[in-house]
């Protein structure tokens, strides 16, 4: 199947690849393609500003939590619905899960999809010294780079430079001059969100201009459309017997969701409701809800002013509605919550104890989860995920073991039966029998009531 595609990549992580990617993606969108965007690896928050410009959701690309015959899936299923993809790389281009290896990282993605690469070098103060880099990048391993876009240069010095690009056998894709006042800004999780960036539309239009003029379109639609076919098989999925609905958290707060997970749900049987903790008064008629990671400590007030919503989740999980919870979902489901402010707050009271500030990064990385014990899932299943959160919970929970690729193991999450409550984000196609035994419990629960 053909689905023209190209993958933006970089030495380091700020080279400006989420801007220049948004940028890219709004001049395609202003030709009037229809766009698919990914972002490789476990972010969430790169994806939500490529949905501000394309109109849909981004999706994830992760070569960790996947294999390779999934991963075309994840990504074909998509892609095939659209004229174009693009797809913006993850830290450094050879950057894996291990100091020594290459997997997972953007390197690993494009090689696995067969996409054209484009290196996106950052070459402020430095002219002939990026060719260095550019042919260093090229002969290290085996790699998909296809052309290079120079990133803060001049069109003088590109000029100069393209000549010797070409001498390599690649594309000079173009330059972009410095854009100090169009840049995205960062906070600890990563990027600030879309919603929090005055007139993003009217920056990225403004940045899509100058890449017309900066960048040759024309050759990255070449290179996209150059890409081989991908040959995929559709993962097996298990389907709950009969209707289940799931309430799925979805505001400002709760904005961390990984978009396959919810079209896992779906093939294997669930409606999904979305609802807001923060503006909806009480849960819908839902047999069982997911509340997604996110920013809970940036609306700490209006979570804790909507009384209805923190007592209904309260009493119904506690009284055995099967409920996911993670990272801000987590925290929002504790007694107390530090706010950013340094503020206690009262939150849902299911989970003893309290949630703060520590001021530093906390479990960093991949893992591979399993629970300890039979619970909401059986003591066989495994599944991956990935942790990243500063704020730290007295009350970790310890009923499923944690293992991080350095061999690394601790205990997380705590796991009634009904209700799975940790910092963890799993992501659901690394085995989607976690989204079925977590139906399986929705659809016993709505048995039980009817």
């Amino acid at each position: 199947m053909s689905l023209p595609r190209f993958l933006i990549a970089a030495p380091a992580s700020g080279s400006g690849k989420t801007l220049i990617t948004c940028g890219i993606l709004q001049a395609l969108v202003n030709r009037g393609l229809k766009v698919a965007s990914f972002k490789c690896g476990p972010d969430y928050i790169d994806p939500m500003f490529h949905s501000r410009v394309i109109g849909t959701r981004s999706k994830n690309l992760d070569a960790y939590f996947v294999g390779e015959d999934t991963l075309r899936y994840l990504f074909a299923r998509t892609a095939e619905e659209n004229d174009i993809s693009v797809i913006e790389g993850v830290m450094g281009y050879y950057d894996g899960t291990t100091i020594a290896g290459t997997e997972a990282s953007s390197c690993d993605v494009s090689l696995k999809l067969k996409a054209p690469t484009i290196l996106l070098i950052n070459s402020r103060g430095a002219s002939v010294s990026t060719l260095a880099t550019l042919k260093g990048f090229c002969t290290f391993r085996e790699n998909n780079i296809k052309g290079v876009i120079f990133n803060q240069m001049s069109q003088k010095v590109f000029d100069m430079l393209k000549p010797e690009v070409e001498a390599m056998g690649l594309k000079a894709i173009g330059y972009v001059p410095k854009v100090s006042h169009l840049v995205l800004e960062s906070r600890h999780l990563g990027l600030v969100l879309p919603s929090e960036i005055a007139e993003l539309k009217d920056k990225l239009n403004q940045l899509a201009e100058i890449l017309e003029g900066s960048l040759d379109i024309d050759m990255l639609l070449e290179m996209a459309s150059s890409a081989p076919d991908l040959e995929y098989s559709v993962p097996e999925v298990k389907k709950v017997d009969g209707p289940v609905r799931i309430g799925v958290a979805a505001d400002e707060t709760f904005c961390f969701t990984y978009e396959d997970n919810i079209e896992l749900l779906r093939r294997c049987g669930a409606e999904i409701v979305e609802f807001s903790p923060m503006s909806d008064e009480r849960l819908p008629d839902v047999d069982g809800i997911i509340l997604s990671g996110g920013y809970p400590e940036l609306h700490a007030d209006e979570l804790e002013s909507n009384k209805s919503m923190l007592e209904d989740i309260r009493s119904k999980v506690k009284a055995g509605l099967p409920c996911i919870a993670e990272c801000g979902g987590f925290m929002y489901l504790h007694e107390r919550m530090e706010d950013s402010e340094g503020n206690m707050r009262d939150m849902c009271g299911v989970i003893p104890g309290e949630v703060r500030n520590t001021g530093k990064l906390s479990r960093f990385g991949y893992i591979t989860l399993n629970p300890t014990k039979d619970g909401m899932m059986p003591s066989d299943l495994t599944v991956k995920g990935h942790e990243f959160h500063y704020w730290d919970s007295d009350n970790c929970g310890e009923d499923w073991n944690a293992r991080k690729t350095n061999g690394k193991e601790y205990t997380c999450i705590h796991d009634t039966g009904s209700m799975l409550a940790g910092y963890p984000h799993l992501y659901y196609y690394s085995n989607p029998d976690a989204a079925y035994w977590f139906l399986r419990k929705c659809r016993e629960y709505r048995l039980g009531r009817e």
